[in-house]
């Protein structure tokens, strides 16, 4: 990584406090011993391997396939801030023959864990990730602690295993069937250690990390917000002056922008924006770092204006077939108009997830208030990015 010139501030994405150079510190001896137990664990995927050759060759039939054995090619990750444009990357590569990426399956998160599950009347938004379930699971935690295969180990070294182990299990087992060969999530950013945990637990997969300008994410995110509070059986926290912007807003749109009026509270704008700050500038330091060649950034900007060479460029990341006709097929059944019954690009409907899909959409949106409060927030990652 490049220091800074001289007295030069480093970008956002770049720069580390005291605490960040030892979190990376401890993170690269953590790798190291990860290192260790994945030369064992291959050491014995392997000899396994070679029994179930062995019983192929003597059976004549073809043995079951091995759970964590490389049969496949390892999943991949799409990541990015909510509303970035996650589930278009997603749609756009599950059209294709050779891949599947269907869902949120919420793997990783290992601080994530909803403080108001009781409250939930959902049957399908999840509590908490797989990481933070595995953590949280007490027999399971005390089976390891006392068990003779593993009482004499580091219980949290073998809960990161069975979370590394069960997530590539999942996914293989959902592309089992399907003729395809390729299996992904999208994988929201439930903490700031997303990246270190993928790092950490898939050591050999893909990510592609959508960015997208925030100003535009903060919008989409409070429409999204609008749609998906407490009272309504969803998972996110509603302030009662919130609803009642949303009614105004709902009842007339051009009447309510034309006002002046903003679509957020003081409190939610500045949330938004340091949310957007600091997941996508950890995000691309912590990508670029950790993952090298195995990470790859697209701009929900670029996949507008530019649709089938973008997805060509992530076809190619994968490894699948990436021709241009291919690629035209993946950017038609992908397009906005399937996904919004029918709504044209720019046509809004407030209540829906696929609600406008424009670029710049925030420019008729902010007041004077909320561009200050943004950028006196996150004006800095917003010019390191080119938005500014």
């Amino acid at each position: 990584m490049r220091p800074p010139s001289d007295g030069a501030k480093p970008p956002v994405s770049e720069r580390r406090t005291t605490a960040d150079t030892g979190d990376i510190a401890e993170l690269r001896r953590l790798l190291r011993e990860r290192d260790t137990r994945i030369r064992k664990l291959r050491q014995r995927a392997t000899a396994l391997e070679r029994r179930l050759a062995r019983m192929e060759n003597a059976t004549g039939k073809a043995a079951p396939d091995a759970i964590g054995a490389k049969a496949s090619p390892a999943p991949f990750f799409i990541v990015g801030q909510a509303k970035s444009g996650t589930s278009w990357v997603m749609r756009l590569l599950d059209a294709h023959p050779e891949v599947m990426a269907r869902g949120e399956g919420r793997f990783f998160g290992r601080s994530y864990k909803r403080p108001d599950v009781k409250r939930m009347e959902s049957a399908t938004l999840q509590p908490s990730s797989l990481h933070r379930a595995f953590l949280d699971a007490e027999y399971l935690r005390a089976w390891i602690e006392r068990s003779v295969w593993t009482r004499d180990g580091d219980a949290e070294a073998v809960l990161d295993e069975l979370v590394a182990v069960s997530t590539r299990h999942i996914l293989r087992q959902a592309l089992e069937g399907t003729g395809k060969r390729l299996v992904g999530d999208k994988t929201p950013f439930l903490s700031e250690e997303t990246i270190i945990e993928l790092a950490w637990l898939a050591d050999d997969a893909q990510v592609i990390h959508v960015i997208r300008d925030g100003r535009d994410v903060a919008v989409s995110a409070m429409h999204h917000l609008w749609n998906h509070p407490l009272d309504l059986g969803g998972g996110l926290d509603l302030a009662p002056d919130e609803a009642k912007i949303r009614e105004r807003y709902r009842t007339d749109p051009k009447r309510f922008l034309e006002a002046g009026e903003s679509i957020f509270t003081e409190r939610r704008i500045v949330a938004l924006a340091h949310s957007w700050q600091t997941n996508v500038s950890r995000a691309i330091a912590n990508g670029r770092e950790l993952l090298g060649d195995r990470y790859t950034e697209v701009r929900f900007e670029r996949l507008a204006s530019h649709p089938i060479a973008e997805t060509q460029r992530l076809l190619g990341v994968l490894g699948a077939d990436a021709r241009p006709g291919t690629a035209a097929r993946c950017v038609e059944l992908a397009r906005f108009e399937r996904f919004s019954g029918g709504r044209a690009v720019g046509t809004e409907d407030s209540t829906a997830f696929t609600r406008k899909g424009i670029v710049g959409d925030w420019k008729g949106v902010f007041t004077e208030r909320d561009r200050r409060l943004f950028e006196e927030e996150a004006g800095e990652l917003l010019a390191e990015l080119g938005y500014a």
